[in-house]
């Protein structure tokens, strides 16, 4: 099923989108990491873990390509892929 004619997964690929660009953030961020490097990994594990729930929600529902680039913890593959869809 197309993600643009099921509403939730719709708004599920929104949530993890926001959250795979929370997490390059917070990778890119060398001055939070220069400064707090444990604070850092510490976000940067709570937003691994959300992106794993959300993926897990999904599973099933999503296409083999995007499910393949989450279980490889290939983010900005990902990411793209999600942006890539019509919506």
């Amino acid at each position: 099923m197309p993600a643009e004619s099921d509403p939730a997964l719709n708004a599920e690929l929104s949530a993890l989108a926001l959250l795979l660009h929370e997490r390059l953030k917070t990778i890119t961020d060398h001055d939070w990491r220069d400064r707090d490097p444990d604070g850092q990994l510490a976000k940067l594990k709570s937003v691994s873990l959300a992106i794993n729930h959300v993926h897990s929600r999904m599973r099933g529902r999503i296409h083999a390509r995007l499910d393949h680039f989450l279980t490889q913890c290939s983010y900005d593959k990902a990411l793209e892929y999600i942006e890539a869809l019509p919506r």
